[in-house]
């Protein structure tokens, strides 16, 4: 079943109390904010978008700028979470059905038309039940513990997604692992087949999850494949004071 525009649901799931940057959505890059940034970049090629969250503050901003937003459950731990009690209201609320549901993270200002192409491209293999991207790792420097990482097979299916930089490389020293092996980056957005949403929904935290911290392992380690979508265009995930600082110099690059 391929992902037509029509029959997917972008959900950009935004938190106001996020542990490393409190209210980091409504935070001004430039003319607008964080959160309006990503809705309307991801607007240019998803027909049907909604904000899910859990502040009436940030509610009140999609609504001010025109953006679909919906209130969800502050007790959510996970963006998937907090995903699946949106498709649930909102399908009821527009007396529509999705076959397709993409977690878009809110706070990647600069999200970029190509990484929800690729999520598209990727449901043209029947077999993908999930989709994610990454990218080539080009430069040694972006190699290092704390961002994620994956390894995937012949087919772009992920096998394993790491913390740690994978794969090790034995017999050759750090400095020449990307001289001889392709490394690859994860980027956090998700697409899932609708019944797959529900299916993750219904699962316990798993063994590998809990190890790394990456809820993804708790789907593969339950049967699931996750379709890798290769992009050229890097993320830019704002965490921190420093990164929304780099954020509002990029914004105004752009701009000039």
């Amino acid at each position: 079943m391929k992902a037509e525009r029509s029959s997917i649901l972008g959900i950009i799931p935004a938190r106001f109390n996020s542990t490393r940057l409190k209210g980091k959505p409504l935070m001004k890059i430039g003319d607008k904010t964080m959160i309006q940034h990503v809705y309307e970049n991801c607007a240019n090629v998803l027909d049907h978008l909604l904000v899910a969250t859990d502040d009436q503050r940030i509610f009140n901003e999609v609504k001010g700028f025109n953006g679909n937003a919906i209130m969800t459950n502050k007790a959510h731990i996970s963006g998937t979470d907090r995903c699946l009690e949106a498709i649930h209201l909102w399908e009821k609320n527009q007396n529509k059905t999705f076959s397709f549901v993409f977690n878009i993270q809110g706070d990647e200002p600069f999200v970029h038309e190509d990484h929800l192409h690729q999520l598209i491209s990727c449901f043209e293999d029947n077999k993908t039940e999930i989709a994610t991207l990454a990218i080539r790792v080009s430069d040694l420097k972006e190699l290092k513990e704390g961002k994620v990482y994956l390894v995937k097979d012949n087919t772009n299916f992920a096998m394993y997604f790491s913390r740690f930089p994978i794969p090790f490389n034995r017999d050759m020293p750090k400095e020449d692992w990307i001289k001889h092996t392709d490394y690859y980056q994860h980027i956090g957005l998700y697409g899932f087949k609708r019944n797959v949403l529900e299916k993750c929904g219904l699962l316990q935290v798993s063994n590998l999850e809990n190890t790394e911290k990456l809820e993804q392992l708790r789907w593969m380690e339950n049967g699931m494949k996750i379709k890798v979508g290769i992009t050229n265009q890097p993320s830019f995930g704002v965490d921190t004071l420093e990164d929304l600082g780099n954020a509002r110099k990029k914004y105004a690059s752009i701009l000039n």
